[in-house]
C-alpha cells in the first residue's frame, strides 16, 4: 500500500468560491497543500481532504493520496466520505428548525412523539426523556454502537439487503438500566439520536433525511452531502480499517467495485451523510454564524451543558461540542468516527475560521494509538489563523 501511496502522490485543489483576491488563494492553498501532505508522510495514512473557510465564506480545499489503494484513485477536494458523527449537527439543526416552525418542543416528553411505540415503555428513562435531554446526550441512554450484543450481531445488520428498521438500533438498549437520571449527568449516545431521527419523522410524517435536505442541503447549495443510505455512493473513497478491530471487518471496507462491504443506513440519525471537506466547511461557516435558517437559532444551538465536572470549560450543545478554552478562544464544531473514516469539524468564533478534514481510514484512531486527529486539527487552526 505504501508503494501505491508514493506511486500516486498527486494533490488536487479546489477551485474557491472567491472573493480573496487571486495571489491570497493560491498562498494558503499551497500552504494547506504542503501541510496535508506532511502529515500523510508522517502519519501513512492512505488519503486526506481538508477545507478551510475563511471569515469572508471563501473556502479553499485540497487532498492528498488515494481514495482508493487497491485501484490506484486519486483523491480529490470533491471525493466524498462518511462524515460519522458530524451528521449530528444536522439532526440538531433539523429539531430547531422544527422547533422554530412549531412542529415540536425541547421541552417535550419524549413520550408525547414516540410513546406508542411498542418498545417505548422497555427504554431506559422512558417517561422522564424529553427532546432537549437526546440533543444534550444528558438522557441516561447507553450507548448501542458500544454494547456488545451490536457488535456481534454487526454483520447481520449491515449486510441485510432489506429496508432497515431503526427500531433495531433502539431494541439494543431497551431492558438496559439507565446509566443516571435525566438531565444529571452527560453520556454521549447515539442511541439518543437515532430516537430524535424518528421523532422527526413523526413530526414530518417524512423520512428524516428529507428534512435534512429540504431545510439545509438544498438551499445552502450544499451539493457534496448526501445521505449516507446505500451501499453503493457515487465517488465515495474506500475506507480503510486495522487487521484488528471491533467489528470483525476487512482491513479494506470496499469490494473491486468501490462498493461498500456493509450498508452505512445502519447509522442511522446518529451521522447519516456522506459528504466533502469543502461542504462540511461551508456547513460549519453558515451554521456557526448563524445564518443557516432564516429564524434564529443561535443561542438554541449552543445552549450548552458539561461533559466532565473536572473539565468544567468543555461543553455539548445541540449537537455541538464547545471547548472555551484553547489557544485560539473558544472551538465549536463535531468529529466522526464510523469504520474506516475519520473527520473533524471546529468552527473558530473568536476569528470567523472553519476547519475540517477528513481521512478514508481510521487505523490508530479508533484506539487511541495515535495523535493524529489533535496534531491535525492544532496545525489546520495555527495555519488558518496564525499561530
Amino acid at each position: 500500500m505504501r508503494k501505491a501511496l508514493i506511486a500516486a502522490g498527486l494533490l488536487a485543489l479546489a477551485i474557491t468560491t472567491t472573493p480573496l483576491m487571486a495571489q491570497e488563494r493560491v498562498d494558503i492553498t499551497a500552504r494547506l497543500e504542503a501541510l496535508l501532505e506532511d502529515f500523510q508522510v508522517r502519519y501513512a495514512f492512505p488519503g486526506a481532504t481538508a477545507a478551510i473557510a475563511l471569515p469572508d465564506g471563501t473556502v479553499v480545499s485540497v487532498a492528498v493520496g488515494l481514495a482508493d489503494v487497491e485501484n490506484v484513485r486519486a483523491m480529490t477536494p470533491e471525493t466524498p466520505m462518511l462524515a460519522a458523527s458530524i451528521g449530528k449537527s444536522f439532526v440538531a439543526a433539523t429539531i430547531l428548525a422544527l422547533e422554530s416552525e412549531g412542529l415540536l418542543s425541547r421541552a417535550d416528553l419524549l413520550s408525547a412523539h414516540l410513546g406508542d411505540r411498542p418498545w417505548f415503555d422497555a427504554l431506559p428513562n422512558a417517561d422522564a426523556i424529553t427532546i432537549d435531554h437526546l440533543l444534550h446526550h444528558t438522557s441516561g441512554l447507553p450507548d448501542h454502537v458500544h454494547l456488545p450484543a451490536f457488535q456481534q450481531d454487526w454483520t447481520q445488520l449491515t449486510t441485510d439487503e432489506g429496508e432497515f428498521d431503526p427500531d433495531h438500533l433502539v431494541a439494543f438498549v431497551t431492558g438496559e438500566e439507565p446509566l443516571f437520571e435525566p438531565g444529571t449527568a452527560w453520556a454521549y449516545s447515539d442511541t439518543g439520536y437515532v430516537l430524535l431521527g424518528l421523532v422527526i419523522e413523526e413530526a414530518t410524517r417524512r423520512p428524516w433525511q428529507d428534512a435534512v435536505v429540504t431545510r439545509f442541503l438544498g438551499p445552502l447549495g450544499l451539493t457534496g452531502t448526501m445521505p449516507s443510505s446505500l451501499r453503493d455512493l457515487p465517488g465515495l473513497a474506500v475506507g480503510y480499517v486495522a487487521s484488528e478491530n471491533p467489528f470483525g471487518m476487512p482491513e479494506c471496507t470496499a469490494d473491486a467495485a468501490g462498493r461498500l462491504l456493509w450498508n452505512p443506513v445502519v447509522e442511522s440519525a446518529g451521522g447519516g451523510f456522506a459528504s466533502t471537506s469543502a461542504d462540511l466547511a461551508r456547513w460549519g461557516h453558515l451554521l456557526f454564524a448563524g445564518a443557516a435558517m432564516t429564524q434564529p437559532y443561535l443561542d438554541r444551538l449552543l445552549d450548552s451543558v458539561p461533559v466532565d465536572p473536572d473539565a468544567p470549560s468543555i461543553l455539548y450543545g445541540a449537537g455541538v461540542a464547545i471547548h472555551e478554552s484553547t489557544s485560539h478562544g473558544s472551538v465549536w464544531g463535531h468529529g466522526g468516527w464510523i469504520p474506516g473514516y475519520v473527520s473533524s469539524l471546529r468552527h473558530y468564533p473568536d476569528h470567523g475560521v472553519t476547519v475540517v478534514f477528513q481521512i478514508n481510514s481510521d487505523a490508530g484512531i479508533v484506539d487511541n494509538s495515535t495523535d493524529l486527529v489533535p496534531e491535525l486539527e492544532a496545525a489546520l487552526a495555527d495555519l488558518a489563523i496564525g499561530s
